[in-house]
């Protein structure tokens, strides 16, 4: 027969690089196909499409070349096959034999490799794969996870999203993390991704839709003091999370940030983006840009920069979307509104924010700690509440270390203080780091630090007092007497120091 490529390409370890090529590029197109026809892609099968099997295919090409320039190499030394490949007569019985083994056995190994290659992709997909084997050392992240409002969405729709192309973008740029995890050369705790993040357009929103945003949120938060008693105090607000849909008429409001009618950029003078001291605002609609800069923070001239700038998106407020380390004081209120804590016990919201911020080196001592304190505070200061009401103490305990191992993670140096939130502003800058009344601009102009551009307080209640109450907003009352300071200090000043 006469033969269609040049002898040096019939040798078996040619043959076998061949037959590597060809399996691993038929499982390719099959990926292809199945990722094409399916109903919803999946970004880990871009590891195994584009990257695992090509690197199978390539491999394979690259037997095939050495078997070829080994084959020439023996041909100049006057060795030649007197068959290159093996002969198969199928009129012999063992012959048939072999042919038919090896068909079946190829057949089955393709079944058998496009399947487990489906099965692999799709338990790298898996929540409990980043959780707990990929990412073993994230322990805080997934714990943290596991409580928040995605509990049900899992990790690559949002850390990668749909395509390969930012799955395998993703992949390389975190090579360095396999090194740092093997050999133990990872930060603690392990930073946020801040930069080359994708943008939210393509992640957030395929859930949240900007312009769906138009109407008010009304909210009630349930507060206790630090004194004996745990005075409540229970504000009720109207929260305008409108201004994400001007075609409803509401053009105001938080999700007046999403660059639908109004285009925002900002530079920031440290990485974690707590404090910005420049911001830019562009009307889409009649294009006037005007600038904003901070009276306190001063940017120099070389980083305003168009490298710097930063056109804002939804991470820049809901920056702790599902890993979010709550303050010991939330924590606490909303156990004690809830019945977990017995608001009685008297100083159990401060005995309880104390237990839980004293920086701990391990958890375990952590647990026993918060024990010992607390019952100890009890014993030595309420005795007798301590022997009438031991369960209701002990129930607390319970619920304060349940708190602490959702939201404290020594070994790994993660807490709330190092992990701010931007929502809101009470413990950490948040709305404050622009809405501070101190960004002007050259025409005079102020960012707003009025509250009620964000939320109106349609009744508020301390302790046993007769509740205010008004629809148009009732003026805030700070509950412990500090005069007007509350009104020229940002917030997170005094409250991220308990």
């Amino acid at each position: 027969m006469k033969k269609k490529l040049p002898p040096s390409f019939y040798n078996p370890v040619t043959f076998a690089g061949a037959v590597i090529a060809g399996i691993s590029f038929g499982l390719i197109l099959f990926l292809m196909l199945l990722d094409f026809f399916a109903t919803e892609h999946k970004p880990y099968l871009g590891i195994i499409t584009f990257v695992i099997l090509p690197s199978f295919l390539i491999l394979g090409l690259i037997v095939v070349a050495l078997g070829i320039i080994r084959e020439h190499r023996r041909e100049a030394q006057g060795k030649h096959r007197d068959h290159a490949l093996p002969i198969v007569d199928l009129n012999d019985s063992r012959h048939r034999r072999a042919v038919l083994i090896f068909s079946v056995g190829t057949i089955l190994l393709l079944l058998f490799s496009a399947f487990g290659s489906y099965k692999a992709y799709e338990y790298t997909d898996s929540v409990q794969f980043c959780g707990t084997i990929c990412h073993s050392v994230m322990n805080p992240e997934y714990t943290a996870y596991q409580h928040s409002p995605h509990a049900h969405v899992d990790c690559v729709k949002c850390h990668i999203g749909p395509g390969a192309d930012w799955y395998v973008r993703s992949k390389i740029t975190g090579a360095y993390q396999i090194y740092s995890v093997l050999f133990h050369k990872y930060s603690r705790p392990i930073a946020t991704p801040i930069k080359n993040l994708r943008p939210a357009t393509e992640t957030c929103e395929q859930c949240h839709w900007p312009k769906a945003f138009y109407d008010k949120l009304e909210k009630t938060k349930n507060y206790f003091l630090s004194d004996e008693k745990n005075t409540s105090m229970n504000l009720t607000l109207s929260i305008n999370i409108g201004g994400g849909n001007e075609e409803v008429g509401v053009k105001s409001g938080i999700h007046w940030h999403m660059n639908i009618s109004n285009k925002i950029t900002y530079i920031a003078a440290d990485r974690e983006r707590q404090v910005i001291p420049w911001v830019k605002v562009k009307s889409l609609i009649t294009g006037k840009e005007t600038v904003y800069k901070s009276t306190d923070e001063k940017l120099p001239p070389s980083m305003i920069t168009e490298d710097n700038m930063r056109t804002m998106d939804c991470i820049d407020c809901h920056n702790r979307p599902s890993h979010v380390y709550h303050p010991p004081a939330t924590s606490v209120n909303e156990a004690m509104a809830t019945g977990l804590i017995d608001s009685q016990l008297p100083y159990i919201k401060s005995v309880s924010v104390q237990a839980l911020d004293a920086g701990y080196t391990k958890k375990d001592i952590a647990l026993d700690s918060i024990k010992t304190s607390m019952e100890e505070f009890y014993d030595a200061n309420y005795h007798e509440i301590f022997v009438n009401k031991k369960a209701q103490i002990e129930s607390a305990i319970q619920e304060v270390q349940k708190i602490y191992s959702l939201n404290y993670f020594p070994e790994m140096n993660v807490s709330w203080r190092k992990f701010p939130n931007n929502i809101g502003h009470l413990y950490s800058p948040g709305c404050f780091r622009c809405h501070d009344g101190k960004h002007v601009s050259e025409d005079g102009k102020v960012i707003s630090k009025d509250c009620t551009v964000c939320h109106t307080i349609l009744s508020e209640q301390i302790g046993n007092q007769k509740p205010e109450v008004s629809l148009s907003g009732v003026p805030y009352v700070h509950p412990v007497d500090i005069g007007d300071t509350w009104k020229t200090t940002q917030c997170s000043n005094c409250h991220s120091k308990h």
